[in-house]
């Protein structure tokens, strides 16, 4: 039996979560140190994972398939393609920076338990112990290949996410604390809310897969790997009305979690009222558990809906675009202004996925991984200004630059990446996003460009208005540059960003097999040129692009 590796990187957060809760009160220094020691090893196994994952092997690779519930059907079984692989990377590498970003984000709520005597009430090792639990439950979901195992832990990450966001919220807020912990208590609510309303629709649609599968292969399963064999060969056949019900059952439960337009209004709550690394937590960790359910599932599991629904998830993804863009524009809030961003750039991914091109569904992926690095690194350092001033509003900023050039100088390398800077990484996976949709849809890459225009403004708005100008408030004047700590969380995302922005390579090798066989699955291919070049141009008297798309 070969040894379980992704079994082990998903149990090991799981087994240091239990183990940081378990600290006693008073050692809440080492439970910090506990779950960044935890997190650090799982980075470690999440990198073995990523190097032993052969792009020119099996689809599926470091499997693992385990009898769990006979009688259903349900199968404990793990598994890897590209994608798969580089998110579980991504998950893995943002962890340790969220755990030493918010170092010190529950000692308040320490400090309190001690004033109150309530010795077993243990906030900082809970908050860890948390995280650790998000974690773990999003690398299994990246890994599973029983959709009903993936379902359990799709839906088990809300609670833990539920009270990080509403016990643990920014206390930065400008009505006072007690509004800020109803506003928090709302966010917490509307978070869990819309995404258990989610879950239920696709628990509906995982039972009527099984249903449809035991029909037409006399023996219900939820293996993704055996479904897939089985749509190909044409043994699992579902009536046009059946799949089209199935898929929009999965799709509204990812739209939910990725969010996508009009399903979004969770997120600008729940990122606003959470700490910064909890934000980043969901925005950058969390919510791309939808958009790689879209590729594995959707358009895995039922290809004819998915092109049938194809028109109006662009239309969706472009209204993403645009609105989450224009919102950001007119915030006063700063993590609110990164809520409404992450939208724009959802609704980038979903239309590269559904772009149905290698190109577009490459650069997907690829947006998903910077996306996720960009927005740590923004977030962070914006909560590292945030604490110092006690202000999420941008008006209460101004000449940050002059006392503090290290922290303005990395917020403004976070935003550059954050509006797709030739150089810096999410540019290239914007640049494939656009090429992909424009190949097989035009018009939608065209209107998909303004969103670049509107990323410029609001990215560049908000560093003029918090770092650049005079020094306006009292408060700045003896605001501190960035600590070591500090420097250590930034640094490292920093130079991911440059890294990657000119050195992709490594990633594109490991990503584009899992979008081949995710377009083999939905029977796409990439449209040929409108207008071929000649191969030997002269040769005769017609011109080039004769014949039209159809010339060999």
């Amino acid at each position: 039996m070969s040894f379980p590796l992704l079994t082990v990187t998903a149990a090991l957060p799981a087994v240091g979560a239990v183990a940081t809760a378990a600290v006693p009160a008073a050692r809440r220094t080492a439970a910090k140190w506990l779950a960044l020691l935890v997190s650090l090893a799982t980075l470690v196994l999440a990198a073995v994972v990523l190097i032993r994952f052969d792009p020119d092997g099996a689809r599926y690779q470091l499997t693992e398939s385990h009898a769990w519930i006979s009688d259903f059907g349900v199968r404990y079984e793990l598994g890897v393609d590209g994608i798969g692989a580089a998110l579980m990377a991504l998950t893995a590498l943002l962890i340790p920076f969220v755990i030493g970003a918010g170092w010190h984000d529950a000692d308040d709520a320490d400090d309190r338990a001690d004033e109150q005597a309530n010795r077993r009430w243990r906030p900082t090792q809970g908050f860890f112990a948390l995280i650790l639990a998000v974690e773990a439950m999003v690398l299994v979901s990246f890994a599973a290949t029983d959709v009903f195992l993936f379902y359990i832990f799709f839906e088990a990450m809300l609670i833990p996410m539920y009270f990080l966001i509403g016990g643990f919220g920014d206390r930065a807020h400008a009505a006072g604390e007690e509004e800020g912990a109803k506003q928090r208590s709302y966010a917490a609510v509307k978070f869990l809310l819309y995404n258990l309303a989610g879950g239920l629709v696709m628990l509906a649609a995982v039972i009527g897969l099984f249903v449809v599968s035991a029909d037409s292969l006399g023996q219900g399963t939820f293996s993704l790997p055996e479904l897939l064999k089985a749509r190909a060969s044409g043994d699992l056949t579902m009536a046009t009305s059946t799949e089209r019900w199935l898929f929009l059952g999965f799709f509204v439960a990812f739209a939910i979690k990725a969010p996508l337009w009009p399903l979004h209004t969770w997120l600008p709550n729940a990122m606003g009222e959470s700490t910064a690394p909890v934000a980043v937590l969901i925005t950058a960790v969390v919510d791309k558990v939808g958009t790689f359910a879209m590729l594995r599932f959707c358009l895995g599991l039922f290809p004819e809906a998915s092109s049938w629904a194809t028109p109006v998830v662009l239309g969706l993804a472009l209204v993403s675009v645009l609105y989450g863009a224009l919102l950001a524009v007119g915030q006063r809030d700063i993590k609110r202004l990164v809520a409404y961003a992450s939208i724009s750039h959802f609704g980038f991914i979903i239309l590269g996925v559904f772009a149905m091109t290698s190109q577009g569904q490459g650069g997907a992926t690829l947006y998903m991984v910077f996306h996720g690095i960009s927005t740590a690194a923004l977030m962070l350092v914006a909560g590292f200004l945030i604490s110092r001033r006690g202000s999420r509003l941008i008006a209460d900023y101004g000449g940050v630059q002059k006392v503090a050039p290290v922290l303005a100088g990395t917020f403004l390398i976070g935003g550059l990446a954050t509006l797709s800077l030739p150089g810096l990484a999410p540019f290239v996976s914007e640049f494939l996003v656009l090429v992909g949709t424009f190949e097989r849809y035009p018009v939608a890459g065209i209107i998909a460009t303004v969103g670049i225009i509107l990323a410029a403004l609001y990215v560049l708005v908000l560093y003029q208005r918090t770092m650049t100008g005079p020094i306006r408030r009292p408060e700045i004047e003896k605001m501190p540059d960035l600590k070591v700590r500090e420097v250590a969380v930034v640094a490292p995302l920093v130079a991911l960003l440059l890294f990657l922005g000119v050195f992709p390579k490594p990633l594109t090798e490991i990503v584009n097999p899992a979008v081949e066989h995710t377009l083999s699955d939905v029977q796409k291919k990439d449209p040929k040129p409108q207008h071929p070049v000649a191969e030997h141009a002269g040769s005769d008297d017609k011109p080039a692009g004769h014949g039209g798309g159809d010339h060999e």
